[in-house]
């Protein structure tokens, strides 16, 4: 997969070095030719002086033939601006942005070419929730600009799950159950699995159908 990245500050280089050590070809943009300079040697990554909230700049990088962007700058007025001139000029297939102001989350949608939002404070608020949390649903990941969540509920003594194998809950058609832990093993959900109270469950939902599966597995 190749990936370009916009930003070489410590969340850039951290996804650069992670993405380049499971073997993707990544492309790493920024704007400030003095830091691409003195820190060329320290990632085995292609690095491109570049302004990435132009499309000359984006073109010239061939933004045009990668898989992924990564908008990971610590601005988010220009997170949002390369996430629609990746998605617009370049029909690139998929945009993830980074948040630094959870105010801003909602201006993060497919209307900006943002296919996946990552706001470091709301899943840190999210991780939070979900250790301490049981018998309430929890979002820990949005995609589509709000249009789907990545749920979990750690199934309550007195859910209506409790019990009741998948394939008899009704999960409506705009949702999947995804993967549920069970004493810190992943078991892969098939529609004979039978949940039980402790288990952690991970929905993959819309947002029209949250409250249907809210319902489902804590209770009305």
């Amino acid at each position: 997969m190749k990936v370009a990245i916009a930003g070489a500050g410590s969340v850039g280089i951290a996804i650069a070095r992670d993405l380049h050590a499971n073997g993707h070809e990544v492309l790493l943009l920024e704007q400030d030719p003095e830091l691409v300079t003195r820190s060329h040697d320290s990632l085995d990554v292609t690095w491109i002086a570049a302004d990435a909230c132009e499309v000359s700049s984006l073109d010239k990088a061939g933004v045009g033939t990668v898989d992924v962007v990564v908008a990971a700058t610590g601005d988010d007025e220009d997170n949002l601006v390369i996430s629609l001139l990746a998605k617009q000029e370049f029909a690139v297939p998929r945009v993830v942005a980074r948040v630094n102001n959870s105010k801003n989350q909602w201006l993060f949608n497919e209307s900006w070419g943002v296919d996946v939002s990552v706001s470091t404070p709301q899943l840190l608020t999210a991780l939070v929730e979900e250790a301490v949390s049981v018998g309430a649903l929890v979002r820990l990941l949005q995609f589509q600009g709000g249009a789907a969540h990545l749920v979990e509920v750690t199934l309550a003594e007195d859910s209506p799950a409790d019990g009741t194998p998948i394939a008899e809950l009704g999960v409506p058609r705009e949702a999947t159950i995804v993967a549920v832990v069970r004493e810190d093993r992943l078991v892969v959900p098939r529609g004979d699995t039978v949940l039980s109270a402790g288990d952690e469950v991970l929905v993959l939902v819309t947002a029209d159908a949250e409250n249907a599966v809210h319902d489902l597995l804590v209770g009305e």
